[in-house]
């Protein structure tokens, strides 16, 4: 079983032929929504991956709800530790445009109440080496509350450091594993592209934690114990990269929970969130297993 413990919400998505630069009105063209948030995201992800899965988040008590969570149950992931907070689900506004690059504005709304007595709740009762996957779209002292009781209990705790905070470096050397992608790596590191590896296995041994580094349509590269390598993606045209992140990351959750060694599940959720350049929306396009072991075969 995995436990994600994060964001919940709605997205609400506009094609764009570019990005407007500030102050400036594009003309559009489609408009959707979609279930969203971080945490969903990587809750169904793990989810159609194949791994069981227990989601623990919030929403508000308003018409948004529902259809936040419409994919969740649908796939089968555990929401009896969902909590409904008065007031309203979060909202994510996505622009994407025609080279299926995004930008996104989130609010938070019940988001915003998940504490860190819900991780108590959560995680207080997992076994050691039970999987723990969080983000950053909810209070951080609710997700650092549930890195310390990883750490507390023995927990492999994965943590995706999107989106990027001022108190990101404050809690990003307590999770078992940490996934970035080069922006926020940088970020974090304070170092530049070229001293990529480097900087990767001089935080991996430093704080004695695997660091993973998403590279959009070059991969992934992990640093862990001294040693790096890199998993390739998938050549693909993407449509919409929206959700690929999000699925690296809970494939990457459900391939460690179901025993692979770490080269092994980055390889396969690599893949996967290659899959999900393929269509539009985040948890919509996120691909089945059966997908996904289909793909592996064209590279193997």
């Amino acid at each position: 079983m995995i436990t994600v413990f994060g964001s919940t919400g709605l997205d609400q998505i506009g094609t764009v032929p570019r990005l407007p630069k500030p102050g400036e009105t594009v003309l559009g063209g489609e408009f959707a929504t979609a279930p969203g948030g971080k945490g969903s995201n990587q809750a169904l992800a793990a989810r159609r991956a194949g791994s069981d899965v227990k989601h623990i988040s919030a929403v508000g008590d308003d018409d948004f709800a529902d259809s936040a969570l419409r994919l969740l149950r649908a796939g089968g992931v555990d929401l009896s530790g969902l909590k409904v907070s008065p007031g309203a689900t979060a909202i994510a506004m996505i622009f994407v445009d025609a080279k299926g690059e995004n930008c996104i504005a989130v609010l938070p709304g019940a988001n915003a109440t998940v504490t860190a007595a819900d991780a108590d709740a959560a995680l207080g009762g997992l076994a050691a080496g039970s999987v723990v996957m969080l983000q950053q779209e909810i209070p951080q002292a609710a997700t650092e509350r549930a890195l310390d009781l990883g750490r507390e209990r023995g927990l492999v705790s994965i943590l995706n450091t999107a989106p990027y905070l001022d108190s990101t470096p404050s809690v990003a050397h307590k999770a078992s594993i940490l996934v970035a992608n080069e922006t926020e790596f940088q970020l974090l590191s304070g170092r530049g592209m070229d001293e990529l590896e480097a900087a990767m296995l001089d935080w991996s041994a430093k704080h004695d934690q695997t660091v993973i580094v998403t590279l959009g349509g070059d991969g992934a590269k992990a640093a862990t114990k001294g040693e790096l390598f890199h998993v390739h993606a998938l050549p693909i045209k993407p449509i919409d990269t929206v959700g690929a992140g999000d699925t690296f990351c809970g494939y990457l959750a459900a391939g460690l929970d179901a025993g692979l060694n770490l080269k092994a599940a980055m390889k396969r959720a690599a893949v996967a969130a290659s899959l999900a350049c393929l269509k539009p929306g985040a948890q919509p396009a996120i691909p089945m297993a059966a997908e996904v072991e289909t793909a592996l075969g064209w590279i193997a």
